[in-house]
């Protein structure tokens, strides 16, 4: 008789994951750096600013405060949740209660939790692609569909009600909606952000709206969070968020989301029996982030935008690389189609994969191929790195590229 012990050692579900290919190809660089090669690392999505030192000194102090040495409650600390609800009406003007918020190991975490509250098995997740490599797995993880909506650099990387109603079935219930994104830097104009979110809320979706680089925008491009611009949306929206890009605080692990009372408690309910509580130490420092000035991060966002503007003009400088000027984020989605199936390297690479690889082994610099965000043919390269370390990583991809035969 077979029995359960007879079928394969791992679930269908964990092993149909796919690993991320950001995280793989940051963990491959820093092994070539610490085996002693100068490699240079486009790959890691992280501001690469310490955290600021008010925050540290406040986690220095929940350390010897007895409070944080404790279970807290599992939606996050009162007062945090207070801070993130007061933070959420000052940056986007989306008046939400505290009790509508639940802190997360990180905004990871949170986007996980959104689709485990809201996806039945089979129910369909329109994803407007190029999209970050971990959307499409927490849908899944969540016995949803991904079904990818892809924008071209031809279309700036943004998404039309048109494509959307295209993809849409019987099946479909809700929108995951990015901006600005991880991996193109496109940020949706006022116009388009309400034109989607009418379409949603007529067609009855639910939205997912991430916004995690909501601070991180350049030259006239606006973040517009979609509940505000469209109030009819908020009872069927989860917005997505967290300290990680706007305070330098990645390792911190420290997220949200805020969503209708009763998805909020049911995300609650459902963490309760995952993580429970958020590390206070990280619940504290983060209420310090929140509660403090945002100085820290305007200095951030202008050197972002001084790399982001010489990064676009030296990549503009290769031949067979065409890069959409990103408007947001930290990163740079450069169309590298033309180079494919020429010689490079001593290689001739037919997919961006393999391109990606000929450049971290022939150039020692890693990139994250378009394949890991659903767009063959383009490479994604973050410029949250020291302005000299980025010049010469796009200097030596120019000297690679350029000889292609």
């Amino acid at each position: 008789m077979t029995t359960a012990a007879d079928t394969a050692r791992i679930s269908a579900r964990a092993a149909g994951v796919t690993p991320s290919a950001t995280l793989t190809v940051d963990a491959k660089a820093k092994a070539l750096q610490a085996a002693g090669e100068r490699v240079v690392g486009f790959g890691a999505g992280e501001p690469d600013f310490p955290t600021p030192p008010h925050v540290v000194e406040a986690a220095i102090a929940a350390c010897r405060d007895p409070r944080a040495h404790h279970y807290t409650p599992t939606p996050g600390l009162p007062e945090l949740r207070e801070a993130i609800a007061e933070k959420t009406l000052r940056d986007s003007g989306y008046a939400v209660a505290a009790q509508q918020v639940v802190v997360t190991n990180g905004a990871k975490h949170a986007v996980a939790s959104a689709f485990a509250v809201l996806c039945d098995p089979g129910d369909e997740v329109l994803v407007p692609a190029p999209y970050w490599t971990t959307y499409p797995e927490s849908v899944s993880l969540a016995g949803g569909v991904p079904v990818a909506v892809f924008a071209g650099a031809d279309r700036g990387f943004r998404v039309t009600v048109e494509q959307l109603e295209a993809a849409t079935t019987p099946r479909t219930k809700i929108l995951l909606f990015v901006s600005p994104s991880n991996p193109t830097g496109v940020v949706y104009r006022r116009d388009e952000v309400e034109a989607i979110g009418h379409w949603a809320a007529e067609r009855g979706l639910w939205v997912v709206t991430d916004e995690i680089y909501e601070h991180l925008v350049y030259g006239d491009a606006e973040q517009h969070s979609m509940p505000v611009l469209v109030p009819e949306l908020a009872d069927r929206c989860i917005v997505v968020n967290g300290v990680a890009k706007t305070y330098a605080m990645t390792g911190w692990r420290v997220g949200w989301l805020i969503g209708p009372p009763d998805t909020a408690a049911a995300a609650a309910n459902v963490q309760s029996h995952e993580t429970s509580n958020v590390a206070n130490v990280s619940q504290f420092a983060a209420l310090a982030a929140l509660t403090g000035s945002l100085e820290a991060t305007a200095e951030m966002r202008r050197a972002f935008d001084r790399r982001r503007r010489t990064m676009v003009e030296m990549l503009g400088r290769i031949p067979g690389v065409a890069c959409v000027e990103p408007l947001g984020a930290f990163y740079a989605f450069p169309d590298v189609g033309a180079l494919l199936g020429r010689e490079i390297g001593g290689r001739r690479p037919s997919t961006s994969e393999e391109l990606a690889e000929v450049s971290i082994d022939v150039a020692k610099v890693a990139v994250v191929p378009g394949e890991a965000f659903g767009a063959p043919g383009y490479l994604r390269l973050s410029y949250a790195l020291a302005d000299e370390v980025m010049v010469e990583g796009v200097r030596r991809l120019a000297e690679l590229f350029g000889n292609a035969r």
